[in-house]
């Protein structure tokens, strides 16, 4: 049969004995495997001649053209669902990958550099008319896969996946972003982004507001006394989940020329579409949710063509790509996304309700609870609330610590998204250097607790927390 190259295998028996197994291949099938013809029937699969001629005419009948780029990526058989659960498993991935052996996984190209057959064939990839890649930084058939996957879940019309999601936040803020433009951020925030924007842009000559979560007023205030480029905030934020008007503040600011970007990592695309909401960009630590394993680091952004590619122009520079293996990894999590957020949603509904009217807790932040500021706005724009609760053991530093090292189920650790149930203490994990003063400034209580609930069974979640609830006085 053809292999991957078009080449014609037969065993010694199908072989008359003039024939020798280093026979030149016909010219026809050379010109085949070196266009990326592939075969288009299974009849070929089916027959046994018995001469190596009638089986080379015979493949060569069942190979056709496709429309292929340089590197054999088939462009055809396009799945469009309508679902996001299907575009989860499906999309990206049924056309315009590359076509290796007829591998059902996506492979993992991993190579630096890309080659060309010829000058003529390097001047037309450079003018657009021939589909190819040329250096590793610049792009890779594996990340492209999860790029277009990506870009369908979240309706997008281009995406850009990068080596984490600090890379891809930085990377938007710095070619976005001019010097002597404004930015406009919330002032509950993962404190790297923050810290990046507060101390580093500045130095750039990039002015910064910090506004609280949904103070439209304050963001109008901005709007009129400075030259505001991007609006950028979490929606849920971190820590306290809370949920900016995605919308609302849109139409604030595109009456004044300024983008919005919205990092969705807590919501997903699964539960909140913040393009169709009228952001202009939606950005994910892919780390979390996205892969969904705890085992890789990467970031994507997603949105109009023209802000994603000068972003992507600024990263080719800059050099924060995706391994190929990671974004390997990133396909493969990406397939079960709506499975595992369906859960998440699930488990962290139900902590959060029976945690609120636990006698040991003080206070649950979850958006899914009516207690919570912006339950309203995320009920409006999200069709689920995430697998993240946060909630305030009753007392202090101290009376927390007794339950965080007595629980037994999730791992003390950084981050969220995954499989496995993570929990923390943000006073401890992140801000533990600032200072109980400098944490209180900012909002950051001691007696916080973040918990990034898995996919175990809720009950068993549950029970595990009840009892470490008992060491806390």
């Amino acid at each position: 049969m053809f292999g991957a190259r078009g080449l014609c295998h037969v065993s010694a028996a199908d072989m008359p004995a003039a024939v020798s197994m280093r026979a030149p291949i016909p010219a026809s099938l050379r010109t085949a495997a070196r266009s990326g013809l592939h075969l288009r029937q299974a009849t070929f699969h089916r027959r046994r001649p018995s001469s190596i001629g009638v089986i080379c005419n015979t493949a060569a009948k069942d190979l056709e053209a496709t429309s292929v780029s340089g590197n054999g990526a088939a462009r055809h058989h396009e799945v469009k669902p309508a679902k996001l659960s299907t575009t989860a498993v499906h999309g990206g991935e049924r056309a315009g990958r590359p076509r290796v052996a007829d591998a059902l996984t996506t492979p993992i190209v991993q190579t630096s550099t890309y080659h060309f057959r010829n000058t003529a064939e390097l001047i037309e990839y450079n003018e657009g008319r021939f589909e190819s890649y040329e250096y590793g930084r610049y792009g890779n058939p594996t990340a492209q896969a999860c790029e277009e996957k990506i870009k369908a879940l979240e309706g997008a019309e281009d995406c850009l996946v990068s080596a984490s999601g600090m890379n891809a936040v930085t990377s938007m803020l710095l070619s976005l972003v001019p010097s002597g433009g404004h930015i406009v951020t919330t002032s509950d925030c993962y404190w790297r982004t923050r810290q990046f924007m507060q101390n580093f842009l500045p130095k750039m000559n990039v002015g910064v507001s910090v506004i609280k979560p949904n103070d439209l007023d304050a963001l109008q205030a901005a709007l009129d006394q400075h030259n505001v480029t991007l609006f950028f905030s979490e929606s849920p934020t971190n820590p306290y989940l809370r949920c900016v008007d995605i919308a609302a503040i849109a139409r604030l600011c595109h009456a004044k020329g300024a983008a919005v970007c919205i990092d969705s990592t807590f919501a997903t695309p699964i539960n909140q579409q913040a393009l169709a909401l009228g952001a202009d960009l939606v950005l994910h630590s892919a780390t979390k949710y996205l892969a969904g394993h705890n085992d890789v680091l990467a970031g994507a952004l997603c949105g109009k063509t023209e802000l994603v590619a000068k972003v992507r122009e600024f990263h080719h520079i800059m050099g924060g790509v995706v391994d190929p293996h990671a974004a390997y990894l990133l396909l493969r999590g990406l397939k079960t996304l709506d499975l595992r957020v369906e859960r998440h949603n699930r488990s962290a509904m139900e902590i959060a309700r029976r945690l609120e009217k636990h006698p040991k807790i003080d206070r649950v932040w979850y958006p899914g609870l009516e207690s919570h500021p912006d339950h309203a706005i995320a009920n409006r724009q999200m069709s689920g609330f995430g697998g993240v609760v946060s909630f305030e053991v009753r007392g202090g530093l101290h009376e927390c610590i007794s339950f965080i090292d007595n629980v037994k189920l999730p791992y003390i650790a950084p981050s969220l998204g995954g499989v496995e149930s993570l929990i923390e203490m943000p006073a401890v994990q992140s801000y533990w250097g600032f200072g109980p003063e400098r944490r209180a400034q900012i909002g950051i209580k001691e007696n916080l607790v973040r918990f990034s609930i898995g996919i175990e069974d809720v009950e068993d979640i549950w029970a595990d927390l009840e009892q470490a609830l008992e060491y806390v006085p």
